[in-house]
């Protein structure tokens, strides 16, 4: 079943190959999955979620997006991206300090016009509600997008992004992603399964338990199958997801991320974000040391974006601070 879609993207995202990281590592054969260079407002994941999530919004009339996230949220920052390309209205709904400086993703928040709104993370899920009804009674028409744009619609942007990477090199062996609020994770899943490929799709937990997230991986990958109008369930046990690189805890950028973010700069000219990319990186180059893949292997990385987020003030101290590898020549 085709469902309505409204093409923002620049696609398809390249994929290509690590040669350097993967010699210094000494492990299988690496590849990146460019999902970064989606284009909208600096690019990311959620922008073929938002393909889908726009196209519904237009269909219900509304003028003004809502949704919610942290800081330095990457999602947030893509969602207002796309309201002012679409000439409609951007509330976000913030968990953290109003008073920091708006430097990375929070920087572009403003540049893009967005109206914020802040509250602790625990009070989220009412200040949503509350903007969003003051919002409605004012006559904005809003549409309400879920944390991470993660429900059974955005979903199936991922699914679609599964075939376009079979077209493009379907001989990997593993696709390691960051996990999160699910979305991304659950459509590969599902267009893993629709396609009978035979690797393996690894999240690397970002912040929730192994079980909580297989669960919610699934639900969102069932949900996103009854959009498409496919007879396919995944249950939990079908959903990878390695949760032993938590680190300290959401957003708090420890040595295990900062040497993925300077590993991958120094060796490839790529830059990883320090929230979800940096640790799902991390928590890659440390499965290859242990020895968990294959060394014959083809190990694909699906670049989840988050740049803009290196350029926020308290991540850039930690990682300027720290020691740096250096670059190697050869």
């Amino acid at each position: 079943m085709k469902l309505p879609r409204i093409s923002i993207a620049n696609l398809p995202t390249p994929i290509e190959p690590l040669p350097r990281l993967g010699a210094y590592l000494k492990g299988p054969r690496l590849w990146v999955k460019r999902d970064d260079l989606t284009g909208l407002g600096m690019g990311g994941n959620k922008t073929r979620k938002l393909e889908y999530l726009l196209a519904e919004a237009q269909a219900h009339g509304a003028k003004t997006l809502i949704t919610v996230g942290a800081a330095q949220s990457n999602h947030c920052r893509q969602t207002a991206a796309l309201a002012a390309r679409c000439n409609l209205g951007c509330i976000l709904v913030l968990s953290g300090d109003s008073s920091q400086k708006a430097s990375g993703n929070l920087f572009l928040d403003t540049l893009f016009g967005a109206e914020i709104t802040w509250c602790t993370q625990d009070a989220r899920s009412e200040m949503l509600k509350k903007v969003f009804d003051t919002a409605w009674e004012e006559g904005k028409r809003p549409y309400l997008i879920p944390l991470g744009a993660s429900n059974a619609l955005g979903t199936v942007g991922y699914v679609n992004a599964f075939e376009e990477f079979v077209n493009q090199k379907s001989g990997m062996d593993y696709i390691v992603v960051a996990s999160s609020s699910g979305g991304t994770h659950a459509g590969l899943a599902l267009g893993a399964k629709m396609s009978g490929w035979q690797g393996r799709i690894l999240g690397i937990s970002i912040d929730e338990p192994e079980a909580n997230l297989q669960e919610w991986v699934a639900e969102l990958a069932n949900g996103a199958s009854d959009r498409l109008g496919a007879d396919i369930r995944l249950k939990k046990e079908d959903i990878l997801v390695n949760a032993d690189y938590l680190g300290e805890g959401y957003g708090v950028l420890g040595e295990p991320e900062i040497e993925a973010i300077q590993l991958f700069a120094q060796f490839e000219g790529i830059l990883l974000d320090p929230v979800y990319t940096g640790r799902a990186a991390a928590g890659m180059i440390d499965l290859i040391r242990k020895g968990y893949f294959e060394n014959d292997s083809n190990i694909l990385f699906w670049h989840t974006g988050g740049t803009p987020a290196l350029f926020a003030d308290a991540y850039q101290d930690l990682i300027i601070s720290s020691n740096n590898h250096g670059r190697q020549a050869g």
